[in-house]
């Protein structure tokens, strides 16, 4: 069955909205995110194929040597299904777009698979 990278995106300014709101304001949507979050993960195990997880501050390797980069990534997940459409549909109802602020989950077909 054909894999899908699904990239979680959460734009500086949603992250900052997010940040200036209190410590009470950010636990209570942790605290609804968070289960609804592991109850989605519940529901789609099946298709989950590697967990992935949320990530931090971007360092980038270009051309031009190592340094601190910004980016909108701030997790992901691969997921198995018949189609991108089939994948994408698996996230309609994700906490990441209607708990948390995050702006987009990007879904994106593995074109090669890699062995190491």
């Amino acid at each position: 069955m054909p894999k899908f990278l699904a990239v979680y995106t959460m734009g500086g300014d949603a992250l900052q909205r997010f940040r200036s709101l209190s410590k009470a304001e950010q636990d209570a949507i942790d605290s609804e995110g968070v289960p609804r979050w592991m109850a989605w993960e519940e529901r789609h195990a099946a298709a989950i194929v590697h967990g992935g997880g949320m990530v931090g501050k971007t360092t980038r390797v270009s051309r031009d040597g190592i340094a601190p980069a910004v980016n909108t990534i701030c997790g992901y997940l691969v997921v198995e299904a018949d189609s991108a459409e089939a994948a994408a549909r698996l996230f309609e109802d994700h906490p990441h777009l209607t708990v948390f602020p995050g702006d987009s989950i990007d879904i994106m077909p593995f074109v090669t698979e890699m062995r190491v």
